[in-house]
């Protein structure tokens, strides 16, 4: 879950709400959104024990058009976009960090330059074979939550400050508009918390998934709930309103103004190859993904080649140029926001979906206060969508323009698959 999200949205998100505390109580309800999908993924999740998240939750539940569509974006928006998301953060950082990043920072151009050109690293990397192990992941993961103990605490402790910031008074938009805002701003931030439902992509390799699926779904939430919230107000303490505002590198910018310029440096390195890692991993799963797909008639064929290193060579290069499109055609704030609204379709979906389980007495295991979180989920998840579409009509109406062009696609692909077998 702790990935660009929490490092890059929060000055931007500032600039759109102007209010620190506006802000602090929209990540509260982000978590609290996040932690009702877990409870509602984790009856899903014990009774469909299947690899695919969504994908497998929809085509059992709904129909297989349902879980192809969400296959379907996870291939031009689920995987891609974040791969061009994190690489922006990571020049981001990057610049930041260099001894003259200062006279670098607006240069847009040398920014794109520094992400494409690690996705083409990369790319090469996983062509060739080469993966990044379980045990190198799971360090990457104890020097992450490590990095932000030191950071929260540190901060706090020995950093100049003020809790004055929390009291800056902006007016923040009246009526409608506010409203669109905040929606807006709910969505980038589920963004942020989007992994509270991973386990469930892995559901058929979980031992004793009615017990361990729901426990690793609901305690993950709660933790990166609080570590977020932590970071947001180390970022308010740290740093004027004023100056947050619009700021990707947010980290970095705290760091700066508790400790000085030297730490900036070294806190923007550490969170640029945090960054480096997620990109790695988006670069491994994704392809093979688009491979099972393939493999199970439910994507173009070309997508399950394998290469000479036994690797799913094509998956790797298309999804590597869909995200080069990314960051040469948008920018960050606009490559999340058509990221977000695309992410925020089919769990609303998955979620309604325990009321199926339940009424026809098919559920395993029963989280408490059914069905509150789901009603929540729902409701706030659809406000989301509608606000946001609004505020962001272009970014918005192309993510809805990738998903209704998946339905011919699918279509065309189960003529295609009856057609080979009929000829067989």
């Amino acid at each position: 879950m702790i990935g660009a999200g929490i490092f890059t949205t929060s000055g931007l998100l500032l600039a759109q709400l102007h209010e620190p505390r506006l802000l602090l109580l929209l990540w509260a309800i982000g978590g609290l959104l996040a932690l009702c999908g877990a409870l509602s993924y984790s009856e899903l999740g014990a009774r469909f024990p299947k690899a695919g998240g969504e994908y497998a939750f929809l085509t059992e539940l709904f129909s297989p058009l349902a879980g192809f569509l969400s296959g379907w974006i996870s291939f031009f928006v689920g995987f891609t976009a974040p791969v061009a998301a994190s690489s922006l953060a990571f020049s981001e950082y990057l610049v930041r960090a260099m001894p003259e990043g200062d006279g670098l920072e607006q240069v847009a151009l040398i920014k794109k330059a520094i992400a494409i050109g690690i996705i083409l690293v990369f790319t090469v990397i996983h062509y060739k074979g080469l993966e990044s192990g379980s045990k190198v992941q799971n360090l990457l993961t104890i020097l992450k939550v490590g990095l932000i103990v030191l950071l929260v605490g540190a901060g706090f402790a020995f950093g100049e400050g003020s809790f004055d910031h929390l009291h800056v008074q902006i007016r923040v938009a009246d009526g409608w508009a506010g409203l669109k805002t905040m929606g807006l701003a709910l969505m980038w931030i589920m963004w942020a918390y989007s992994g509270w439902n991973a386990s469930t992509y892995v559901g058929s390799e979980v031992i004793n998934p009615v017990k361990n699926i729901p426990r690793s779904l609901i305690s993950g939430t709660l933790l990166v709930t609080l570590i977020y919230l932590l970071l947001n107000v180390l970022f308010v303490y740290a740093v004027p309103a004023g100056q947050m505002k619009g700021v990707i590198s947010v980290g970095g910018l705290a760091a700066n103004n508790l400790f000085g310029r030297t730490l900036d440096q070294f806190f923007s390195l550490f969170i640029a190859v945090i960054l480096l890692s997620a990109i790695s991993v988006l670069t491994i799963i994704g392809p093979r993904v688009y491979y099972a797909m393939a493999e199970s008639g439910h994507f173009f064929g070309i997508a399950k080649r394998i290469n000479r290193s036994n690797v799913p060579g094509i998956s790797i290069l298309l999804q590597s140029g869909l995200a080069i499109l990314f960051i040469l055609s948008g920018t960050f704030d606009q490559i999340i926001t058509l990221l977000s609204f695309s992410l925020g379709i089919f769990p609303i979906m998955a979620v309604a979906g325990v009321f199926k389980i339940r009424m026809s007495g098919q559920s395993k295991m029963k989280t408490p206060w059914y069905p509150v979180p789901q009603v929540l989920f729902i409701i706030f998840s659809l406000a989301i969508l509608v606000l946001a579409f609004l505020e962001r009509p272009l970014e918005s109406s192309v993510a809805l323009g990738i998903l209704l062009a998946g339905v011919p696609a699918y279509y065309f692909l189960r003529k295609r698959n009856v057609g080979s077998k009929n000829g067989s």
